[in-house]
């Protein structure tokens, strides 16, 4: 008897022409390293008298699909997950590459994704249609594997025998890894800096209407949020300073690498809060800053991505 397995799951991913409706070709097959991405429908239990002691049968609820993806941050499967989470790049480059792909926030429509993940043993094959990416975070750190944390919101899922996916495209698996990893606070590296955490968010709003197929209308963005955290060896005043005046910085996390692969987040207005600076022990003395990012009145945005890899277009 054949058993799922993670190790043989697949994942296969295209763009959507319309929300909700899964194209008849053209998937990419994509790395990943977990995934909750699946649906969801409970049970009410019944509150009626009269019956004993004993319940009635349950009725179902509204049916939920979403979950996260955790995928490495790589110079090419990445770019889908950005286009998803922040719209179409501007592309530019010639054939034979290299091409330079920049994402910007602020779009007002974002593309929606079809998703199959794929259990041939079972075999399991779900379709899910109408993904968004609502929020995509990851951690700088000194070692360690680098993966991103996509959180998904779909419309439904269909799930069948066969794959819906046909043959999917692939990619070359080219990782960043943390020891590629930079910071630069206005143009000038930081240092001290032990950990670094990035989060933006679309904070979809789902438009959870009465439909008979107990899917959602789709999911709209509204206000973004870029958040994050800073933990740093406490050993100057630079950001304190910065912290105490309530004045923004630019905040530029990048990979590059010796190939000529590169990544570059850069959070044009950041704002640090005055952290608490405790002492406790003969180590050394660590502060944690929260920082927020806000629009940019110069550059006209909250933040820029530029990815550099051989992709002609996402």
């Amino acid at each position: 008897m054949a058993r799922a397995q993670g190790a043989r799951s697949q994942l296969a991913a295209a763009f959507e022409t319309v929300y909700g409706t899964a194209p008849a070709s053209g998937f990419t097959r994509m790395p990943f390293a977990a995934s909750t991405l699946s649906a969801e429908q409970p049970l009410l239990s019944s509150e009626l008298l009269g019956y004993g002691r004993d319940p009635l049968a349950p009725i179902k609820d509204a049916i939920t699909s979403d979950g996260d993806l955790t995928i490495p941050i790589d110079a090419e499967a990445f770019g889908f997950w950005l286009k998803a989470a922040f719209g179409a790049p501007t592309t530019t480059g010639a054939s034979p590459g290299p091409y330079t792909h920049v994402f910007q926030s602020g779009n007002w429509t974002l593309p929606s994704m079809a998703i199959e993940t794929g259990m041939p043993e079972v075999p399991r094959y779900a379709m899910y249609t109408g993904v968004m990416v609502n929020q995509l975070s990851w951690t700088m750190q000194r070692s360690g594997l680098l993966t991103a944390i996509a959180q998904l919101v779909a419309q439904g899922e269909t799930v069948a025998s066969t794959s819906q996916a046909g043959t999917p495209a692939g990619l070359d698996l080219i990782r960043f890894g943390n020891f590629n990893g930079s910071i630069k606070r206005d143009g000038v590296p930081l240092g001290n800096v032990i950990s670094a955490q990035i989060t933006y968010a679309n904070n979809l709003d789902r438009i959870e209407t009465i439909r008979s197929d107990g899917m959602i209308d789709g999911a709209n963005p509204t206000i973004a949020a870029l958040t994050g955290q800073i933990e740093v060896r406490f050993a100057d005043m630079v950001l304190m300073n910065q912290a105490i005046a309530g004045t923004d910085c630019e905040l530029e996390f990048g990979y590059t690498l010796i190939s000529g692969e590169s990544l570059t987040f850069t959070a044009h207005a950041v704002y640090l809060p005055r952290p608490r600076v405790e002492i406790s022990g003969p180590q050394g003395v660590q502060a944690t800053f929260d920082w927020q990012a806000a629009r940019d009145p110069d550059t006209g945005r909250m933040c820029t991505i530029t990815l550099t890899n051989d992709i002609a277009s996402y």
